[in-house]
């Protein structure tokens, strides 16, 4: 008994089209870390190793800080790598857990929604803080010591 065999067509695999968006979600998440880890515990060793351990963090030690472009810019990278890491983490876990494709959509908006109103508030915080804001002389005594006579 013999038996006729058809023949199989060939597999094509067809170029994907578009951004691949989770890759470079995962590239981010990987290089962010890395990047997070470093600012992180330059923070922490600044901030608590280096001077007068926690008992030197009050307003004058971050407006100190601050008065450097060099921590601005620190702070400012950590900030938005952390927001947007957390944000993109989020993002997954809505994607392996949301019950439906309405409520996973709605979810992901909040988030990305929250981490750019907490993103711009941040770069704002970090750009327009100023420790020593013109007053009334009555309300002098409420500034900080460094901060020079009006």
């Amino acid at each position: 008994m013999s038996t006729v065999e058809t023949p199989r067509s060939p597999y094509a695999r067809t170029k994907p089209s578009g951004t691949n968006w989770e890759k470079w979600g995962w590239m981010y998440m990987r290089a962010s870390g890395v990047v997070l880890v470093v600012l992180i515990f330059g923070h922490l060793f600044v901030n608590m190793v280096a001077g007068e351990g926690v008992r030197g963090i009050d307003f004058a030690f971050v407006a100190g800080k601050w008065a450097s472009p060099f921590w601005q810019v620190w702070d400012l990278l950590m900030l938005w790598l952390a927001l947007i890491h957390g944000a993109n983490g989020m993002r997954t876990i809505i994607n392996d857990y949301s019950s439906s494709p309405a409520l996973g959509k709605v979810l992901r908006f909040a988030v990305f929604a929250s981490a750019a109103v907490l993103i711009v508030l941040g770069t704002l915080v970090i750009f327009t803080f100023d420790p020593c804001p013109s007053v009334s002389p009555e309300q002098f005594d409420l500034l900080p010591s460094f901060c020079p006579p009006q």
